[in-house]
């Protein structure tokens, strides 16, 4: 498999300090980027795929807001969640920006790379999904009014970033990334997953769309932007199965990548049942009563091949822990993929009345949580410590054996 972005120039240690002490910069004093030599490479380090974390930390939010089974404080537990994951994209971005104008030449070589340029399709979900979280949960604590607000201008900005990071990466792909068969992973789908996003954003936002030619259009949109994803999705999905096949499973530090292969399998789900159901605001019977037949159909399709993912995910991933499976930002894969899992078994509940799925999706839901405390836990760990903004070849040595890093070029299996 290809490997991701190697460290930029190394550097040694200023004279006079020894490879086992601590960096001398005021944070290390308080085990604050620690392993950094200063708090500067957070910056270098930064990278798209760190949006992930907002991804993975905004569905628990949003699954938990349509979840059939609701249970006191679940609610306001998710809206913490949700204020968390919106903090987190409103400093990222900033910490982004800081990245671009600083290290504008590192910046430009991700998108050449033909691990890390895939992530650019993170930003837009992790917006898309702070946005609809708006406007579930948020509406509680600033009101309808400004929750619509926040939700329209993440749901257009999401869009357009999502669009563009669907014919971009593939065409950087197609033109100058060398890959081979054995390269295929399931992060080649992030980049054209981001229009499905937005067809279940748009959904909840038919509503609140003007009616008329207004409400029909942006029903026709997402139905356009689910079929654009589904399509590219089974493509990349049928890579991945055939490199399985041929080439086995490859590096441990990129096993949780294959949960992403969930991630439009439960959107499509999701989508199929937002849009069908409230396809009749927008247009009349029989359209709107196929719409809503077809979202079951397909979702129970869908649904049936994504527990066979499942399966197979998960007896590869124990299998690999018996081994080793290090830690690295790749383990968002088990949070996002999950939850969106969980919101098509919620948009089957809730269009058939089967107590199967309203059980399954609280279970699936118990799992999600079980992922995001351990993932985020892990992650604030190794930020705090800055090992997460390591390459993954220092981050892998112990702390005392780490050369300093004059420039430092960050990729999504940095691991601890």
């Amino acid at each position: 498999m290809t490997e991701p972005l190697n460290a930029g120039p190394i550097t040694t240690r200023r004279s006079g300090t020894n490879s086992g002490s601590l960096p001398d910069h005021h944070l290390a004093r308080w085990g604050i980027l620690r392993d950094l030599e200063h708090p500067g490479q957070l910056i270098a380090a930064i990278t798209p795929n760190w949006y992930a974390s907002i991804m993975g930390t905004g569905v628990v939010a949003v699954a938990a807001a349509t979840l059939p089974e609701q249970f006191p404080g679940l609610r306001f537990g998710a809206t913490v969640v949700w204020a968390v994951a919106a903090f987190l994209l409103v400093a990222l971005t900033v910490v982004t920006i800081l990245h671009w104008c600083y290290h504008y030449t590192t910046a430009r070589e991700y998108i050449l790379d033909p691990v890390m340029a895939h992530y650019y399709g993170a930003p837009p979900m992790a917006m898309l999904t702070v946005g609809t979280g708006t406007l579930l949960l948020g509406r509680d604590w600033i009101g309808l009014t400004a929750a619509l607000s926040i939700d329209w201008v993440l749901w257009f900005a999401g869009t357009a970033a999502g669009l563009l990071s669907a014919v971009v990466v593939p065409y950087v792909m197609f033109t100058a990334h060398a890959v081979k068969e054995k390269d295929a992973f399931g992060g080649w789908l992030m980049p054209v997953v981001p229009p499905m996003v937005s067809a279940a954003s748009g959904a909840l936002l038919l509503p609140y769309t003007p009616p008329g030619q207004a409400r029909l259009a942006m029903l026709a949109c997402c139905y356009a932007m689910f079929g654009l994803s589904l399509l590219a999705s089974i493509m990349v999905i049928t890579l991945v199965w055939n490199r399985l096949v041929l080439h086995k499973v490859g590096s441990a530090r990129m096993v949780p990548t294959l949960w992403i292969i969930l991630g439009p399998l439960g959107q499509s789900i999701t989508v199929a049942n937002l849009l069908g159901g409230n396809a009749h605001l927008a247009i009349d019977a029989p359209y709107s009563s196929a719409m809503q037949a077809f979202g079951v159909m397909y979702g129970l399709l869908v649904w049936g091949f994504a527990l066979l993912w499942i399966a197979l995910a998960m007896a590869i991933t124990v299998r690999t822990i018996k081994k080793h499976l290090p830690f690295s930002l790749t383990w968002w894969s088990f949070t996002f993929p999950i939850g969106t899992y969980v919101t098509g078994t919620t948009g089957l509940a809730s269009h058939t009345g089967l107590g199967l799925f309203r059980v399954t999706a609280a279970v699936l839901y118990a799992c999600l949580v079980g992922a995001w405390v351990l993932v985020a836990a892990r992650t604030t760990h190794g930020t705090i410590r800055g090992r997460l903004f390591l390459p993954a070849a220092q981050a892998s040595q112990p702390p005392t054996e780490q050369p300093a890093l004059a420039v430092a070029h960050h990729n999504p299996t940095t691991t601890m």
